[in-house]
C-alpha cells in the first residue's frame, strides 16, 4: 500500500477510500514518523507555508498535492526527484465572486456606507460609478480569469482578456491580448482585474507606469498576489486621487496596522480570502478523489506545475 497523507481526518473521511492507498493524516506540523513510507502528501490549505520546509525530509516522496493555485516558494523546498500539483480549478468559483464583490463594493462605495451604518447616519442621496458600461481589463487569463469573465459579463460590460502571449478567443473574448499590449490598453479601461501568478516576470507588473497609463479615477481589483503590485507606486497614486484599489492581496501580507495603505481614500482591503468560502471544500474533494484515484491506477495527474 503507497501511504498517502492528507491534512484532518474529515479530508480522509470525505475523499474516502481509494483502492491501493492508505490514508492518513498528517498537519505537517511535526516530522512524520513514517517519512521513509510517505509517497504522496497533500498539505494544509491554511498556514501550511512555514510547515513545509519539513517535506524535505520525506526521502522517497512522489507527488505533493497543493490546495492552493498558487505555488511560489514551493518547488525550492521539496526533495529532489518530488513533483508538484496545484488547485487549479479549485477556487475559480469563489475567487472569481469575490473579485466581482469587490468590483461592486469599490464602485458602489459600499465601505463608506457600512462606515455611516455603524454611526448610525443616514448618508444624503448622490450618484455612484456603476459596473454597467464600464471597460473591464481581465490581466491573466487562466481558469479564474475565465470564471472573472463569465461572471462579469451579466453586468453589461466590456470585457478584454490579457495573458502571456496573444492568442484566439473564446466565447466570452474574441481575442486573448498579450501583456505585451498592456501600455495600448490600459487608458481604454475603467477597471483593471489582476488575476496573474506571481513569477519573475510579474513581480512589480504594476508599477508607476502601469498605473500612470490607467485613466482618472479608474479602478485596480488584485486578486491575484501582493507582490504583483509596486506597493509605494500604488500608495502615491490611490494618495494623489488617481486610483481606487479593492485588494484581497498586499505586499507586505499581512498588512503591517500602521502601513498607509489602511487609510487612504478609495481603497478597500480584505485579508487575503479569495479562495475561503463554502464552495471550495467540495471542489477540493472531488480534485483529490480524481487525482489520488488516477495516481494509484498509474494515470496522468492532473495540474502537474513542477518539474
Amino acid at each position: 500500500m503507497v501511504l498517502v497523507t492528507l491534512p484532518g481526518q474529515e479530508w480522509v473521511d470525505a475523499v474516502g477510500p481509494v483502492p491501493g492507498l492508505e490514508l492518513g493524516v498528517w498537519d505537517l506540523s511535526e516530522p512524520h514518523p513514517r517519512a521513509k513510507e510517505v509517497r504522496v502528501v497533500v498539505p494544509p490549505y491554511l498556514g501550511a507555508g512555514p510547515r513545509l520546509p519539513v517535506l524535505s525530509t520525506l526521502p522517497d516522496l512522489d507527488l505533493v498535492q497543493l490546495l492552493t493555485a498558487g505555488y511560489d516558494g514551493v518547488p525550492d523546498l521539496l526533495p529532489p526527484g518530488a513533483r508538484l500539483a496545484n488547485a487549479a480549478g479549485v477556487h475559480d468559483a469563489s475567487t472569481a465572486e469575490l473579485a466581482v464583490a469587490l468590483t461592486l463594493a469599490s464602485l458602489r462605495d459600499v465601505p463608506d456606507f457600512v462606515v455611516a451604518q455603524r454611526e448610525h447616519r443616514w448618508l444624503p442621496t448622490t450618484m455612484h460609478p456603476a459596473l454597467a458600461d464600464k471597460r473591464v481589463l481581465v490581466v491573466g487569463y487562466g481558469s479564474i480569469g475565465r470564471a472573472i469573465a463569465a461572471r462579469l459579463t451579466p453586468f453589461e460590460v466590456t470585457v478584454t482578456a490579457v495573458a502571456s502571449r496573444a492568442r484566439a478567443g473564446d466565447e466570452l473574448v474574441r481575442s486573448v491580448h498579450g501583456v505585451d499590449e498592456l501600455p495600448d490598453l490600459l487608458p481604454q479601461h475603467d477597471v483593471v482585474i489582476l488575476i496573474v501568478p506571481l513569477s519573475e516576470v510579474t513581480a512589480g507588473l504594476v508599477d508607476d507606469a502601469f498605473l500612470a497609463a490607467m485613466p482618472d479615477g479608474s479602478l485596480l481589483v488584485n486578486v491575484a498576489r501582493g507582490g504583483v503590485v509596486d506597493t509605494d507606486a500604488l500608495v502615491r497614486h490611490a494618495r494623489a486621487g488617481r486610483i481606487r484599489a479593492a485588494l484581497d492581496v498586499t505586499d507586505p501580507e499581512p498588512l503591517p496596522e500602521d502601513h498607509p495603505l489602511w487609510d487612504l481614500p478609495g481603497v478597500l482591503i480584505t485579508p487575503h480570502v479569495g479562495g475561503a468560502s463554502s464552495a471550495f471544500t467540495p471542489r477540493a474533494t472531488r480534485l483529490l478523489r480524481e487525482q489520488l484515484g488516477a495516481y494509484a491506477a498509474g494515470l496522468p495527474l492532473r495540474n502537474l506545475v513542477h518539474p
